[in-house]
């Protein structure tokens, strides 16, 4: 008995040792992004096109792809303002076939990637009474298996040279269930769950994953999101939520916070003050936490409105959104491209 709980202690000992090695960032100034092959998706707006530029402005050879060919072009020329300009390439993440193609064109013309950063994303929102079965695959499709396609694409080229970096843009709501975000949650949990695994099973092999779950930022996210239901009254509260300062983090330095993580081989980056706060509270306060959230639900609008297709918030305008208290938000869409939607 002694001899077998000496063992186990061991054994545990040993574990516990090779969770927190694996764990262990590398030493500031083993990584740099000068020179480094970097491939950014969904970088022709919001977060991903401020990574772009700051991935430049550090003498990254930078690619960015997203779906829309003129939001591409745009990003193109925003980039080079930055340094040398980028390689953009259209791509659907949710075809593991487009993902493949898009990774092939980025190695013939830049050579082997270095850097994935796995940031294209889409959101829809409204009562889960409004959402479909379609809404729920279509989230997926781009917030969790784009990731998976456009990983599994670089993987053989990364595991030939026994080193590289990929980065996987989660969300707050990824550790939270927020209500009216359900298929952006379902999605996002499952992109975290993947990560974590991703980054054990990557260890041995030098490749370092970084997993970022970041709160509200102010991007203008919303003028290209999905809305269903009051779809009106569903935009006002999200782009409201999403430019409060105090509540919505500054992109810029979020984006800032993803890159030094993954240039240090953090494991985890959780970004804003209210985001840490709520993760924590929910890890040790579940059932409190879900009773709040339960609260807050009652809050958002009600049942009614769009059922089927769901609207872009650039169609959801209203007297509301468009008056001084939505300022930050409108110039927030300049600033990070996503005026035009």
């Amino acid at each position: 008995m002694r001899t077998s709980r000496a063992l186990l202690l061991a054994l545990g000992a040993a574990a516990a040792g090779g969770w927190l090695y694996q764990r262990r960032p590398p030493r500031r100034g083993d990584f740099r992004f000068d020179g480094r092959v970097v491939l950014v998706t969904g970088g022709s707006r919001g977060l991903g096109l401020i990574l772009a530029r700051k991935l430049t402005s550090r003498g990254a050879r930078v690619a960015i792809c997203a779906r829309d060919e003129a939001e591409l072009a745009r990003a193109r020329d925003d980039v080079a303002r930055y340094g040398a300009e980028p390689l953009v390439v259209a791509c659907d993440v949710a075809d593991a076939g487009d993902a493949r193609r898009c990774v092939a064109r980025v190695e013939d013309a830049l050579g082997p990637i270095d850097v994935l950063v796995n940031n294209a994303g889409r959101i829809v929102v409204g009562p889960e009474s409004s959402m479909t079965i379609e809404d729920y695959r279509r989230t997926m499709d781009v917030n969790f298996f784009g990731a998976v396609h456009v990983t599994d694409a670089v993987l053989p080229s990364m595991r030939r040279r026994r080193e590289g970096r990929i980065v996987n843009v989660g969300s707050f709501g990824g550790r939270i269930a927020v209500p009216h975000l359900l298929p952006y949650t379902a999605s996002k949990f499952a992109l975290v769950g993947w990560s974590e695994g991703l980054r054990a099973e990557l260890a041995s092999e030098g490749i370092v994953v970084t997993t970022v779950v970041p709160g509200p930022m102010r991007t203008g996210s919303g003028r290209h999101a999905w809305f269903k239901g009051r779809h009106r009254a569903e935009y006002a509260w999200f782009q409201l939520g999403a430019s409060l300062p105090g509540l919505a983090m500054d992109p810029d330095e979020a984006a800032e916070r993803i890159l030094d993580a993954c240039r240090d081989g953090e494991a985890e980056v959780v970004l804003g003050a209210p985001a840490r706060v709520a993760t924590w509270w929910n890890e040790v306060f579940p059932g409190l936490t879900g009773q709040l959230v339960a609260l807050a639900d009652r809050l958002l609008p009600g049942p009614g409105g769009v059922a089927g297709a769901p609207v872009r918030g650039a169609r959801s305008e209203s007297a509301l959104t468009r008056s001084p208290l939505f300022t930050a938000a409108r110039r927030a869409a300049r600033r990070h491209g996503q005026e035009d939607g």
